[in-house]
């Protein structure tokens, strides 16, 4: 029953917060583009399985992923399970709160289906130079060391600012230096990292750890995940693209040696075969 009225709860939220953009969508269409909607009942039929999908999403969120990433960050704090003999404090003690952050940024981010449509797209336009799979595996790797170092700037009580600031800067120097080409599409990657998937269980794992560790706040540790999460991915994907930049140039420095190479023995065997005709 409490399921039931939750969901109801969620439901008219939900409802109440797509409103403005049916209206909007709406409005625009008939008052300024003045133009009949095409296919009217197959798009209310689709304004309701998102009202429904979401409904069932955010539900699932409260009930599930929320409190299983509260649950694990307790868990893996917990002082008989860090400290079992008493001895000194030392963020080393943590170390399964990293390997568990590290896995759960690369797998939320690899099933992220705002990433996957990125991907796609991302390869159809670039004529199959960006591969689906090394652009995802690069954000994935990206969002696991950010939520890492995210979880431990959480355990050893660091401001945020530091970390921040010094990021972007590493950013801007990436930015000088990186292929012009995927430099956009980088950007737009720690964007598409927080999202559905990845937001509800990284939060839940930041709130969880501040809530644990011992002399950190909630509300000034708690956060602060996702911009890691948003950060890390924009330094990996173009590390990625410098790479792949510079491993093509150098097979076609060696493909351009081999050719020369092969000209000038064809050239002097030429020479050498003259010599003897005549």
């Amino acid at each position: 029953m409490n399921l039931l009225s939750d969901m109801l709860t969620t439901l008219m939220g939900t409802g109440r917060d797509l409103l403005p953009i049916i209206i909007l969508i709406f409005v625009f269409q008939v008052l300024i583009l003045r133009k009949r909607i095409a296919n009217l009942p197959q798009v209310v039929f689709g304004f309701v399985l998102v009202l429904l999908g979401l409904t069932l999403f955010l539900t699932g969120l409260e009930k599930a992923l929320f409190p299983i990433g509260r649950l694990m960050a307790r868990q893996l704090t917990d002082l008989n399970f860090v400290n079992p003999t008493g001895e000194i404090f030392h963020w080393s003690q943590y170390s399964w709160v990293f390997v568990f952050a590290f896995a759960i940024g690369a797998t939320t981010t690899i099933a992220e289906p705002s990433l996957i449509a990125v991907a796609i797209k991302a390869h159809e336009v670039s004529g199959g130079s960006i591969h689906v799979w090394g652009l995802r595996i690069a954000v994935a790797l990206g969002v696991a060391i950010g939520i890492s170092l995210g979880s431990w700037r959480i355990v050893t009580g660091y401001p945020i600012y530091r970390f921040i600031i010094v990021g972007y800067i590493i950013v801007v120097i990436q930015t000088a230096f990186a292929p012009k080409a995927i430099i956009p599409l980088a950007y737009d990657s720690g964007g598409v990292t927080t999202s559905t998937v990845t937001v509800p269980l990284v939060t839940a794992l930041g709130l969880g750890l501040a809530e644990t560790i011992p002399g950190r706040n909630p509300l000034i540790d708690g956060f602060g995940l996702i911009a890691f999460a948003s950060l890390l991915p924009i330094m990996s994907v173009m590390g990625y693209a410098q790479l792949a930049h510079w491993r093509i140039q150098r097979q076609m420095a060696q493909r351009a040696k081999t050719d020369h190479n092969l000209s000038t023995q064809t050239a002097e065997s030429s020479n050498t075969q003259k010599r003897e005709t005549s």
